[in-house]
């Protein structure tokens, strides 16, 4: 594959956890169209706060597909070929990519990465009074995922899925600004800055042909936090 392509296309889950995470995100739907919840994102979707939050979910998603590559290192290790991987209980679908011995393809993922910076630059914004809590969640979450994180073999960084959205709900929560706004940028911010960004450099040490930042070893804690973040918004 041609690194200089302006983004690659793959799946990074089989169906059933695509299907999972979609029962997810309707779940949601229907908690926010009945008013159980959602309340809060009125000013920040206005109009209609189902759609506001659907088309967060749906894009996060299907962004998810989406890999735009951004660099090429040499690895320290030999590359490991790999197109299905069990992790934390996840199976999780890596591309078989020929490339040449020793090089490992960097991409930022569309769904898991780029959408969720630019709708957490959108969140504080819209409430910039939430700025100096959502640091320090951020802070705090990106610590605890740092911990947990830790290298595949050729796959990259990865973490529990859970472990992101429930610590962002929880200092969100405790923090009482905003926390549906800090909720989804600790969450999101959180996990790409903990897991990716703080492991940098140890990507040539995976052997991994592609590695996604904010792609399969992360996305399914930051589309989670995205969720945590809507049934806090009450």
């Amino acid at each position: 594959m041609n690194s200089k392509r302006r983004w690659i296309l793959y799946a990074p889950y089989k169906r059933s956890f695509l299907v999972l995470f979609g029962t997810f995100s309707a779940l949601t739907i229907v908690l926010v169209l009945f008013g159980v919840t959602g309340g809060a994102f009125r000013t920040v979707f206005p109009g209609s706060e189902a759609v506001g939050v659907l088309l967060l979910l749906a894009s996060s998603l299907l962004g998810s597909y989406v890999n735009i590559p951004v660099h090429q290192v040499t690895t320290r290790r030999p590359i490991v070929q790999l197109t299905e991987v069990n992790v934390y209980g996840i199976t999780r679908r890596i591309p078989a990519i020929a490339y040449a011995s020793g090089t490992t393809l960097i991409t930022v993922n569309l769904g898991g990465a780029v959408i969720p910076a630019l709708l957490s630059v959108y969140l504080i914004g819209m409430f910039p009074s939430s700025l100096p809590y959502a640091i320090i969640a951020t802070l705090l979450v990106a610590g605890v995922t740092k911990l947990v994180s830790r290298p595949v073999p050729g796959v990259g960084m990865l973490a529990p899925a859970l472990v992101p959205p429930l610590n962002a709900a929880l200092v969100a929560s405790l923090l009482g600004v905003a926390p549906h706004i800090v909720a989804y940028v600790a969450g999101s911010m959180g996990t790409l800055i903990g897991v990716d960004l703080l492991n940098f450099g140890a990507i040539p040490d995976v052997g991994s042909p592609i590695v996604s930042i904010g792609g399969a070893g992360t996305f399914d804690g930051i589309f989670l936090s995205g969720i945590a973040a809507v049934l806090l918004a009450v």
